[in-house]
């Protein structure tokens, strides 16, 4: 029987189908979405992107390592399993890759980078424990579609020369053996769909097929979009899954083609492992259900639990966010506040996501500079006007009534949240403080990047003149899978008992953006597009190299 292609693709993988083209290699690219959903999570995403020792770090006056960096990873990551064996090796050669040639690899490619670099997931442990110990979150100019344009060009170029077919509104439900090698991809085609990107699209059937070739790569994505399955894998140790989550990504990332891979013998490993943010307010213009959109939080904002109990040290925004979703699902309620007023929302908020940040993601510098210079960004003010998570008030009184109101239980004492704000507004007034968060503060303003942008100067949140005072509830937001395909340095997918399972390979979020996990229990941020970027071009690489 005759090969369809070399390869098939499953899930649109641009980096690894563009690889395939490099190498001449001819590709069946089969997504269930339609042709307008090319680039998946990562146009929706800010683009955040994990180097070390980079020019724009050392510009900042960032001294970064790949011994330091690869520090962060290993205590940031716990790896503690037999089955971390491969999630480690990967590990240690991403860090060689972001302190290598990925800088360098998608300059190539015509990426660059905005010239101030974030610290995000500051941690606040120790030395060997979770954290980045310097700035390292790169944003790319454009965003996540400014990172999409260099791989989609190369892939619709392969179009162009008869090298991929892409097949949309294919939707893979099975993968079957000949001879013992995985060589045939089958499924059923859905209806045509105009539905914008990221919205629902059908779900009617309107045919079959089957297509054979000598590899499949499967760069499918996670769970996210699929809360039922999301809280069926959640862990004990982060305590009882939510009730009322909002959603980081589309509902077409519903983890199937995880199901569908194990069906056909893969291993996949760390499944209890995920990512979800704890700072989600409600998209108050949703392109998909339950769209959620993650602030970025600067480190001045006080965070509240739902009884207005300050979060413990070093629960700050910005610091730990797995560690922070663990002491909120043990609080007995799913919500969060931050508390926190117009200077420093003005300075210190970014909204995750490439339709939040239109200066950046059009790289208007006009803009950029406009942005700079406003009280509060526009993004930013549209949220504070219409979203439903936000009370903006002038007294503290105000505050806590609209706060009450918006959960609809009066959870808030207005006398205990005004002594904790009076308490931590005294601590402003000297140099030094026993307030760890006061120090936290004062320490990022000595980055340069942070005193620029990023973090508004120390004063008093009673203020009036850096009013008006501001309560933002924050929910939970699922986003990311860390476990996944086990896969091996070649991104060939292992079976249960560490063989390679023949012709199969995997990238991205579907092999736990490198081995099954290899961020461990926490990630670093900036390292899951990055993630897909190494796995999907070694996944591509390797096929092209075993397809004759």
């Amino acid at each position: 029987m005759a090969y369809d292609a070399d390869v098939i693709v499953i899930g649109a993988g641009l980096v690894a189908t563009a690889e395939l083209v490099a190498a001449g290699r001819s590709v069946i690219l089969l997504d269930q979405e339609p042709e307008r959903s090319v680039g998946g999570q990562a146009h929706w995403s800010f683009g955040g992107l994990f180097l070390v020792d980079s020019p724009e770090q050392r510009r900042m006056r960032v001294r970064d390592s790949r011994d330091l960096a690869l520090q962060d990873w290993l205590g940031t990551a716990g790896f503690d399993r037999p089955e971390d064996h491969w999630p480690r090796r990967w590990a240690e050669a991403y860090v060689d890759f972001a302190a290598g040639e990925k800088r360098a690899w998608l300059h190539r490619r015509g990426v660059r980078f905005f010239p101030v670099v974030g610290w995000a997931e500051r941690g606040g442990y120790g030395a060997t424990g979770h954290g980045n110990s310097v700035p390292r979150f790169h944003i790319t100019w454009g965003t996540g579609p400014g990172l999409v344009a260099p791989f989609e060009r190369r892939v619709r170029d392969g179009v162009a020369r008869g090298l991929v077919q892409a097949r949309f509104r294919h939707r893979v439900t099975g993968l079957g053996r000949t001879g013992g090698v995985v060589d045939t991809v089958s499924g059923e085609i859905l209806e045509p769909s105009d539905a914008p990107r990221g919205t629902a699209s059908s779900r009617e059937v309107t045919g079959a097929f089957e297509y054979r070739a000598q590899a499949v790569v499967v760069t499918s994505g996670g769970i996210g979009g699929n809360h039922d399955l999301v809280r069926a894998q959640w862990p004990e140790r982060l305590g009882t899954p939510p009730e009322r989550m909002l959603s980081g990504v589309p509902a077409h990332v519903d983890g199937l083609m995880l199901g569908i891979a194990e069906a056909a013998g893969a291993h996949h490993i760390n499944r209890d492992r995920m990512w979800h943010y704890t700072e989600g307010v409600e998209n108050w213009n949703p392109v998909w259900a339950r769209h959620g959109i993650r602030i970025l939080p600067g480190p001045s904002s006080l965070w509240l639990d739902a009884l207005g109990r300050r979060l413990p040290v070093p629960l700050f925004p910005g610091f730990d966010t797995l560690g922070t979703l663990e002491h909120i699902m043990r609080t007995g309620h799913e919500h969060t506040w931050f508390i926190l007023d117009q200077k420093i929302i003005g300075k210190e908020f970014a909204l995750s996501g490439s339709e939040q940040n239109p200066d950046l993601t059009g790289k208007s510098v006009r803009d950029v500079i406009g942005r700079a210079r406003a009280d509060v960004p526009a993004p930013v003010r549209a949220f504070m006007d219409k979203g439903v998570d936000f009370v903006v008030e002038r007294d503290l009184s105000a505050l806590v009534r609209g706060m009450n109101a918006l959960t609809g239980e009066p959870l808030i004492d207005e006398g205990a949240l005004r002594r904790e704000i009076v308490a931590r507004d005294r601590e402003i007034a000297n140099p030094f403080t026993k307030d760890l968060q006061v120090t936290a503060i004062r320490g990022a303003r000595r980055y340069l990047g942070d005193r620029l942008i990023r973090t508004a100067a120390p004063h008093r949140i009673l203020d009036p003149k850096a009013g008006p005072l501001i309560a933002v509830r924050l929910s939970v937001l699922t986003r990311k899978s860390l476990g996944g395909l086990e896969t091996d340095l070649s991104s060939r997918v292992l079976t249960a008992g560490g063989d390679p399972l023949p012709g199969v390979y995997a990238a991205g979020e579907a092999a736990g953006f490198g081995g099954g996990g290899v961020h461990g229990y926490r990630a670093l941020e900036g390292t899951f597009l990055g993630g897909c970027l190494f796995s999907g071009r070694t996944a591509g690489r390797e096929a092209a190299r075993a397809v004759s």
